[in-house]
């Protein structure tokens, strides 16, 4: 695998880039797709199934690459994600389209472990923190010009170009990637660990739709999401049985004897949780607080992710000198001081200052993301490093998804208590000529008070209010929101300050000069991997407790 480096890393960062970019490729060719195949209340539910599948299949996959070889595994996911690109632009009906994006996920959810883990195979620990930071670059490139390119797609061709355009550099990865991997050998005789597989699978899809459904379509303490992590609950355990027995466990539970590993997942856990409070409702401020419009808001975004980018870059190269403890200490109090200062923003804030905020959000989330994988695949042996790096994935997402989860249930409790106090006495005093105004909005504030916030993003709606009435409840209402979304903001920096309390007791982790293969086997070296298995987890479990 020392060989054709050049094809293999350019065969990885086309399918990164494209795999990543197709995550906000389909935003601005989402009103497209909705007029032509309509279908407009299952809009949501085309992220939500890319994002199920995608979070479900990354460690799986981790762990069949340790079994099979990366090749096949990342081929296989390749293979899938562009036959499903194809049937996204063949689609008749919003459905269908649905179908296919979860069958896209799986392929993502393949392809999104494996150049973590085949940069880990090849890399020292000081060429890999330099990868890493590049390919977070790549990754933070792709969703700064997603929009744009999506937006091109549907103006000037038509928006089945946006699967479209997945096929031909697709095949290019695949080739690149096929040839820098050659000299790797196919592992036939690997054991699936189908129980471990299937619980798993059933316990994460009940997780994910309780936090994606909880406190939106249904009400938290309602039969319908009480089941769901009843059922997640069940399986959970059922998986835990299961890879206890499994001669090949997806998760191989003794990776937890080991306190590095859990507390490496606990920081990205919590990391990534106040990371989705900036990305998620920043937008949301700025287009209903600050006023400006929903491409300005995209726009006044990109800053955070150029910061990130550089920070990546950076970070990676300064790794070796700051050491992985530190520098996460020192990524994590930037990041909390940038989720601070949000908190800060007032009615009459600029877009300007609420990007350089950003930019100070970017700046320490690109310190840490890097770090965490690099800091992962030094504590074990090659033989679990697919496990190891997709498991981590993995936590991450799973934060993510919790994270917007608990968020909008802070923000909807929040800003119904302030609505109600600021702007029913407003309304009991209005004048009898504005009745025909009010009543709509105490019914309103009654049974669904977070949709009188949509009023601030249609500015028609506004318009055709009293100008005397406007001026009164329109400032109530963008503070209402302005507090609520600082409430978001809180719990994010309370989430970044629990993740800097968590590094304090991570043990010290030294990044080697040596490839992660050199500590175990070359591949197709099965006598160093039978002996990697039988000696080399217990120092690394011992490794990582110190």
């Amino acid at each position: 695998m020392n060989k054709n480096r050049t094809l293999l890393l350019l065969g990885l960062f086309l399918a990164m880039f494209f795999g990543a970019l197709d995550q906000t490729v389909t935003s601005t060719a989402m009103p497209t797709i909705i007029a032509q195949l309509g279908g407009f209340q299952l809009m949501a539910w085309l992220a939500t199934a890319y994002m199920l599948s995608s979070t479900i299949v990354v460690p799986i996959a981790g762990k069949l690459a340790d079994q099979f070889g990366r090749k096949p595994v990342y081929l296989f996911g390749l293979g899938v994600f562009m036959t499903a690109s194809a049937l996204c632009g063949l689609a008749g009906s919003m459905e269908q389209l649905i179908l296919y994006r979860a069958l896209q996920g799986i392929g993502g959810g393949v392809m999104m472990p494996m150049a973590m883990i085949i940069i880990g195979d090849i890399f020292t620990g000081e060429e890999r923190a330099k990868f890493q930071g590049v390919f977070g670059g790549i990754f933070g490139l792709s969703s700064i010009i997603g929009p744009q390119v999506g937006g091109w797609f549907v103006d000037h061709l038509a928006w089945q170009w946006v699967f479209y355009i997945n096929l031909p550099f697709g095949l290019l990865a695949a080739l690149f990637i096929a040839l820098g991997l050659r000299g790797e050998k196919f592992r036939g005789e690997a054991r699936i660990d189908y129980s471990g597989i299937i619980t798993f699978t059933i316990a994460m899809v009940s997780l994910l739709l309780a936090l994606t459904f909880g406190g939106t379509d249904y009400p938290w303490l309602s039969w319908q999401i009480a089941g769901l992590f009843a059922s997640f609950a069940l399986f959970l355990i059922l998986f835990l049985r299961a890879e206890k027995t499994a001669e090949e466990p997806i998760l191989p539970l003794s990776l937890f004897r080991n306190r590095s590993y859990v507390l490496l997942n606990l920081i990205g856990f919590l990391m990534t949780m106040g990371m989705f409070g900036a990305i998620m409702f920043m937008p949301l401020f700025m287009q209903g607080v600050i006023g400006v419009s929903a491409s300005g808001a995209g726009t006044a975004m990109t800053p955070m992710m150029l910061s990130m980018v550089v920070a990546s870059t950076l970070g990676g190269r300064a790794l070796l000198r700051l050491g992985v403890k530190p520098q996460i200490l020192g990524g994590l109090s930037v990041l909390t001081a940038g989720l601070l200062l949000v908190t800060t923003l007032g009615l009459g804030a600029t877009r300007w200052t609420a990007s350089l905020y950003l930019v100070i959000i970017g700046f320490g989330l690109g310190l840490v993301m890097p770090v965490l994988t690099i800091a992962l695949q030094e504590i074990f042996p090659r033989h679990l490093l697919g496990a190891v790096t997709a498991s981590g994935q993995f936590f991450r997402s799973i934060g993510g998804t919790f994270g917007v989860a608990l968020f909008g249930t802070v923000m909807n409790q929040v800003s119904g208590q302030s609505l109600r106090q600021e702007l029913l006495p407003l309304l009991n005093g209005a004048p009898a000529a504005a009745r025909p105004a009010v009543e709509p909005i105490r019914s309103l504030l009654e049974t669904n008070p977070q949709s009188l916030y949509a009023m601030l993003l249609q500015g028609d709606v506004m318009a055709r209010m009293p100008e005397t009435f406007r001026s009164l409840i329109e400032p109530v209402i963008k503070s209402s929101l302005a507090v609520s979304i600082h409430a978001v903001f809180w719990t994010a920096a309370l989430a970044t300050f629990l993740s800097f309390l968590v590094t304090l007791f991570l043990p010290a982790i030294r990044v080697s000069r040596r490839a992660v293969a050199g500590r175990g086997r070359s591949t197709g070296g099965e006598r160093e991997q039978e002996r990697e298995r039988q000696e080399g987890i217990e120092p690394a479990l011992e490794k990582g407790s110190r």
